[in-house]
């Protein structure tokens, strides 16, 4: 088998119905499907399978389940555990969206909530609605960041990911359109090798209202993505990207296993691999890894 399935759910809630139909759905595209794999019981399996593309066998596998609460990812088995993984910072590593958070201690967290919403997917250019959102933040004090720092959440899973990936050798970067004053913070918990985001500009105390230039963007996720596959020698298959919003689209498709996690609908349509049920544990189990392999 050149391929592998992976279904993924909620602990306990992967049941062998939903591998029978799965396999079923596969035989229906006349793919060749093998025996399942348990990586984890009642939460990930694995279902080996060739003669089909994997787009194909993903998208039969997410028609047969309907609605229950499974993710599958298809995918080549060789360089399955990846090198290298970008990850996305808000509403990927962490469960919110940093600059709305902040935008809360100047009574603008709606508005630019609604702003960031519509840059996510994909409504505006990025950079410009940045440049808007930060603008709307002029004169608030730099209190508002710790505090916001404070209320920050990781997402289940991101710490056992990055634990995990390292333990066995790959670089991992945090990668965000977000700012330096919590990418810093998140990769020094969670022990990212690197980061790079935005620079808020501060002055006595108080947010400027600007960012520092060039924005890191879209454009800017990607370049960062080849650049470190590059450093390292490797073929972006060897690669990992995994983002919610439009600006992570372009590194997302661009790597061997990209990932829409819980994404925007645009996102989600775009990309090959999409997590909209499980936490970033599912980025291990998509890699072939067993619960019992995970890092503490």
């Amino acid at each position: 088998m050149d391929h592998v399935l992976t279904l993924i759910a909620a602990p306990g809630a992967l049941t062998v119905e939903h591998l029978n139909t799965v396999r079923a759905a596969l035989r229906a595209i006349a793919a060749e499907a093998g025996s399942p794999d348990w990586l984890a019981e009642a939460e990930a399996a694995d279902i080996p399978f060739r003669a089909i593309s994997p787009d194909l066998a993903g998208a039969a596998a997410r028609h047969a389940l309907d609605e229950a609460p499974v993710d599958a990812i298809a995918q080549p088995l060789e360089q399955r555990r990846k090198r290298l993984l970008v990850a996305d910072m808000d509403s990927t590593i962490v469960t919110s969206e940093t600059l709305d958070e902040l935008a809360a201690y100047a009574g603008l967290k709606e508005k630019i909530a609604a702003i960031t919403k519509r840059s996510m997917n994909g409504e505006l250019d990025f950079a410009e609605a940045l440049r808007l959102r930060v603008g709307m933040l002029k004169g608030l004090s730099t209190e508002a960041l710790e505090r916001t720092w404070e209320a920050t959440a990781l997402t289940p899973g991101a710490a056992t990911l990055i634990a995990t990936m390292r333990a066995d050798g790959a670089f991992c970067c945090l990668a965000s359109g977000g700012f330096t004053f919590f990418t810093g913070r998140v990769a020094a918990q969670i022990g990212f090798d690197m980061h790079v985001s935005n620079i808020l500009l501060k002055e006595d105390g108080k947010l400027t209202g600007t960012v520092a230039e060039p924005i890191f963007d879209r454009d800017a996720k990607l370049t960062t993505l080849k650049r470190l596959a590059a450093e390292r020698g490797l073929p972006l298959a060897a690669t990992l990207a995994v983002g919610d919003g439009a600006n992570d689209l372009a590194m997302i498709q661009a790597a061997g296993l990209g990932v829409a996690f819980r994404a925007k609908p645009v996102v989600a349509a775009a990309a090959r691999a999409r997590v909209d049920h499980g936490d970033l544990h599912a980025l291990l189990f998509a890699q072939g890894y067993r619960r019992a392999e995970f890092a503490a």
